[in-house]
């Protein structure tokens, strides 16, 4: 794909050069006046990587961010030990290399397609959740303002938890939207204790939620607890603001939206009241923007009645064998990680939606209709990234549940040969082979009985 310096050359002369470059002089005033007001010293490698952003230097603004990483070796809770690492300047310098990292890190143009097709998509005042980084930092970079929260107040579902990106947010947006105090936080976090110290006691606590007791105090940690904090407060910010629309970008599915959401483009929106189901309407829309979207991405093969098979074969020659012959896509899509993870997280988001409508559906007619499109969705998701854990992950999950064992096979075999040493993919497979032998066997012994 060409030499390292080439997206950097592409970018310098592009307008996406000059607005991260004030992007940078934004955040850098906002890091400087937070220093200021707290009475510190702004650190000089936070001076060094501003002035290399100042400049476009992507090269040394990496560099310097991978000195800073020393004073940050992770807790137990997974935050810095260093108090430098803390706090709303060291938040702003995040934002700045975020920032150049997902644009100007990537080998094409598809982090600002993506991140200019978003901000194309959200009314202004709305507020906007991101999830992944691009969805956090390409999004705040792109926007005419962040800390004016102009188009949109953008700001991430993943760090609400962590009192000092509150205070970063009240800092900006704080006179205009209501952000959550401390008090809110400390509430979010007893009554997710209450909760999940209930859900132990019977035997409920969710896969990846580690609860112990210590001293007599309960202690919580893993990804799955602090998403659930980060739910609560994110539903605190809707309730609180009701005068603004909401949109986002998932990372990581929260309950409490399920009923609200809505797909938009290429992220869903946060409806005010939940709904009582998706309209044919909104289906189409949805399915027809993204049978668009993609088609330059990987062509125009993917319909409805295309089989598990058929994507498992153009898996095999894109991506094994890379043999683009007849390919009709991007060449540099399917051969760049990077964007081919972006939407394939994105449209597995939006099927997640779908077979969530699935499963709460009461009527077999709209059970079957929310599975049709859920099962697009998926299959879009793997033919755009089959490397990908989460894709094969939900895909196989519904595919499972109609006891389509052999299609949901396919999908990790072909998986694993792009990452034979992932051992999820390993574990996965021989519990799939093992539904699909039981299967069998019950299948027998319908038989006999029946004869």
């Amino acid at each position: 794909m060409g030499n390292a310096a080439e997206p950097f050359l592409f970018l310098q002369r592009s307008s996406v050069f000059d607005q991260l470059k004030c992007f940078a002089v934004e955040k850098w005033a906002q890091a400087n006046a937070a220093a200021k007001a707290e009475g510190k010293e702004v650190l000089p490698e936070f001076k060094s990587l501003f002035a290399a952003a100042e400049k476009g230097d992507w090269p040394a603004v990496r560099n310097v961010w991978r000195e800073l990483q020393k004073y940050a070796p992770p807790c137990e809770n997974g935050g810095p030990r260093d108090w430098r690492m803390h706090g709303i300047q060291s938040t702003a310098i995040q934002e700045i290399y975020g920032a150049f990292e997902n644009i100007m890190g990537g080998e094409d143009g598809y982090a600002i397609a993506f991140g200019r097709d978003i901000i194309e998509s959200i009314p202004q005042g709305s507020i906007y959740f991101g999830g992944t980084d691009p969805g956090r930092f390409v999004i705040t970079a792109l926007c005419k303002s962040h800390v004016n929260g102009d188009p949109f107040f953008a700001l991430t579902q993943n760090a609400l938890a962590a009192r000092g990106y509150l205070r970063y947010l009240r800092g900006m947006f704080g006179s205009r939207i209501y952000v959550p105090t401390n008090e809110d936080s400390a509430r979010a976090f007893s009554q997710y204790l209450e909760d999940a110290q209930r859900r132990q006691k019977e035997n409920k606590l969710r896969p990846g939620e580690e609860v112990k007791v210590e001293d007599g105090k309960m202690h919580v940690s893993g990804q799955v607890a602090v998403m659930a904090i980060n739910g609560l407060l994110s539903e605190l910010i809707f309730d609180k603001n009701p005068d603004r629309e909401f949109y986002i970008e998932e990372s990581f599915p929260l309950d409490w939206m399920y009923p609200r959401l809505s797909p938009h483009g290429l992220i869903m929106k946060i409806n005010r009241q939940p709904l009582p189901g998706l309209s044919d309407e909104m289906v189409e829309c949805d399915r027809e923007y993204w049978m668009r979207y993609i088609q330059p991405m990987i062509g125009d093969w993917l319909k409805y009645d295309t089989s598990v098979g058929e994507i498992a074969g153009f898996v095999e020659k894109t991506q094994v064998k890379r043999d683009l012959s007849g390919f009709r896509g991007d060449p540099s899509f399917v051969r760049n990680d990077q964007p081919q993870r972006l939407f394939s997280k994105l449209r597995s988001s939006i099927g997640g939606v779908y077979s969530w409508r699935a499963n709460d559906a009461k009527a077999p007619i709209e059970k079957e209709r929310m599975l049709k499109e859920a099962d697009l969705a998926f299959r879009q998701a793997f033919a755009l990234c089959p490397r990908s854990l989460e894709a094969v992950f939900r895909y196989t999950t519904q595919l499972a549940s109609q006891e389509r064992f052999d299609d949901a096979i396919l999908v990790v075999e072909t998986a694993r040969k792009l990452d034979q040493e992932n051992v999820m993919f390993s574990s996965l497979l021989q519990q799939l082979n093992l539904s699909r032998e039981r299967q069998h066997i019950a299948a027998l012994g319908a038989g006999k009985n029946a004869i």
